[in-house]
C-alpha cells in the first residue's frame, strides 16, 4: 500500500507536504519507547506514536520507516520537522488516539511485519 493511500484512507495531516508520499508502506508498528522501535520495526513500517521530538526522525531515519504518524492532535516543533525534511521522512497527524489508528491500519490490511 502506498502512504498516500494511507493519508487519503485515514484522513491523515501531512505536515511535510514537500516529500515523496508514493512510498511503499509495507506494515506498521505502534510505540512510544524509541528501544523498542530501533529494535522491533522494519523498513518500509509506518511509525504510529505520540512522541514529537527530534529523536523520532533519527529512530525513523535508521530503520528506514515509511513514516511517522502522530497521535491525538500532537504536533511536531519546527526543529522536528526541519530534520524530518532533511532525512526524508514524512510526517503525519492523527486526531484519533493509537488504539483507534492502529485498529484503521489493520482493518485497511497492514500488519506488523
Amino acid at each position: 500500500m502506498e502512504l498516500q493511500e494511507l493519508i487519503n484512507s485515514l484522513s491523515l495531516e501531512v505536515k511535510t507536504p514537500e516529500l515523496d508520499l508514493h512510498r511503499e508502506v509495507t506494515g506498521g508498528y505502534a510505540s512510544d519507547l524509541l528501544s523498542d522501535v530501533i529494535g522491533n520495526a522494519h523498513k518500509g513500517n509506518i511509525w504510529v506514536t505520540l512522541q514529537v521530538h527530534l529523536n523520532i526522525v533519527a529512530v525513523a531515519s535508521l530503520k528506514e520507516l515509511a513514516g511517522i504518524i502522530l497521535v491525538n492532535s500532537r504536533n511536531p516543533d519546527a526543529d522536528t520537522l526541519k530534520k524530518a525534511n532533511a532525512e526524508k521522512i514524512p510526517v503525519l497527524t492523527s486526531t484519533l488516539p493509537t488504539f483507534e489508528l492502529v485498529g484503521k491500519l489493520y482493518a485497511l490490511g497492514l500488519r506488523c511485519r
